[in-house]
């Protein structure tokens, strides 16, 4: 895994939330197994007032591995979390992260049994989870193999 880039983009009217992508999770053949995946993540229209009461976010594109996707996908969790923590600590109270797509912490999660998650104070909502269009912010490019994460900053 590797930070292609960080982008500070205005958040207030910038970001586009709608069903559109809550929709596509519900073809995923993860959704309701995770608990940062719909019907568990915040509702679309609840992000929309959400995302508006933030001034800026950053956007962040990793270039990753196909070939060990999973181990790359967690790493670009665990980078997320930390940039979080880190801008916590500068006092950013409210700043949160968002995944590209589903929870991957754990190797074997105990959710998709109906288990307690192990975890549950590391989650975050993933970005289409939460009705977030991604393709308003970035011109995705299929070619690539890459994720989008992003940290709602404040």
């Amino acid at each position: 895994m590797r930070v292609v880039w960080e982008k500070e983009i205005p958040a207030g009217g910038r970001i586009t939330v709608s069903p559109r992508p809550v929709w596509k999770c519900r073809v995923c053949p993860m959704y309701g197994k995770r608990p940062g995946c719909p019907p568990y993540a915040p509702d679309w229209k609840e992000t929309k007032e959400w995302a508006r009461s933030f001034k800026k976010a950053l956007l962040v594109k990793f270039e990753i591995d196909m070939n060990d996707f999973e181990n790359e996908k967690r790493k670009v969790l665990l980078w997320l979390l930390k940039k979080e923590a880190e801008l916590f600590k500068q006092g950013k109270l409210y700043v949160m992260a968002l995944f590209p797509g589903n929870c991957n912490l754990c190797d074997d999660c105990p959710f998709e049994r109906g288990e307690p998650c192990r975890m549950p104070e590391k989650v975050r909502p993933s970005i289409d989870a939460i009705g977030i269009e991604i393709s308003s912010l970035v011109e995705i490019d299929f070619s690539e193999s890459v994720l989008y994460g992003m940290v709602m900053v404040e």
